[in-house]
């Protein structure tokens, strides 16, 4: 019922910044960047407990730790820069947003090319010659 406090605490956040908006748009947008930061910070030992089990599996199906770190890391990075880039949206900055978005995917790619690489190699290996 975890879901039930984080959307309680989204539901007042969401009322005192409708309040107190149009007189202090910035009070409202730190009131909305610290909601957000709480919710994450609620997450991470659920993010933890998830990144521990997928570790466990990897490990008892033989997958290379350094393929699931990667792919961990993409993970992060797509949710790191989703939150970021909706934090600058809240404060009306949709420019910034969409750059942070474009980072997001660059450096994802980046992190996938060796994975990309080693897809392509088994299946070359598994065509007949």
């Amino acid at each position: 019922m975890e879901i039930i406090q984080v959307v309680g605490l989204a539901l007042i956040s969401t009322i005192l910044i409708l309040t107190i908006k149009e007189q202090k748009p910035m009070f409202a947008f730190l009131l909305a960047a610290s909601t957000g930061i709480l919710i994450f910070l609620f997450l991470i030992g659920k993010i933890a407990t998830v990144v521990g089990e997928l570790e466990r599996m990897a490990e008892a199906a033989g997958v290379q730790m350094i393929y699931l770190k990667t792919i961990l890391k993409i993970i992060g990075i797509a949710y790191i820069a989703e939150f970021g880039s909706q934090i600058v949206r809240d404060a009306g900055q949709e420019s910034i947003a969409s750059k942070i978005e474009l980072a997001g995917k660059v450096l994802i790619m980046v992190l996938a090319i060796p994975i990309i690489g080693i897809i392509i190699e088994t299946v070359m290996k598994l065509l007949p010659t």
